[in-house]
């Protein structure tokens, strides 16, 4: 079984500003609680190939994740799927961003959890949370943007 959240939020910064935000992962713990550790490997700027290493912390169970970024379109575009082995996974995530007058930008983020044996059971719990989660998720992503960017 596998199935999808996503969530849309306009933040108040320009399109490239928030892009750059969202593509260096390393920005993740600033909106998600869950992430308690991160580090971009290589350590060099987000393309395609890089990897995010992080350890979180789901359901009180701390897991290792690594995702790699598949797709990268500045100011557009990003995308990554999980290549750790986990009972749930991302097989694919990713950014949406679309420029919007006044400065702003349209983000729009999913990701497509699937299952891995035990997970298979798991993955619809681990997805009915997401989705329940999905616009205080963006809510976040957008608090935690503006507070991040200074435009100026």
């Amino acid at each position: 079984m596998s199935g999808q959240f996503e969530a849309v939020v306009e933040v108040d910064r320009p399109v490239e500003e928030v892009f750059a935000y969202l593509a260096d992962g390393r920005n993740d713990p600033q909106f998600s609680p869950r992430v308690l550790k991160i580090e971009r490997i290589p350590d060099t700027p987000t393309a395609v190939g890089t990897v995010f290493r992080s350890t979180v912390k789901d359901a009180g169970m701390k897991t290792a994740r690594e995702f790699r970024i598949t797709e990268l379109e500045a100011p557009a575009r990003l995308r990554w799927a999980e290549v750790s082995k986990n009972s749930v996974t991302v097989r694919e995530g990713g950014y949406d961003l679309e420029s919007l007058a006044d400065g702003r930008t349209r983000v729009r983020i999913f990701n497509l959890l699937e299952g891995h044996g035990l997970g298979k059971l798991l993955v619809g719990l681990a997805l009915a949370a997401a989705r329940k989660d999905a616009p205080a998720f963006g809510t976040r992503i957008k608090t935690a943007a503006e507070s991040a960017i200074v435009s100026g």
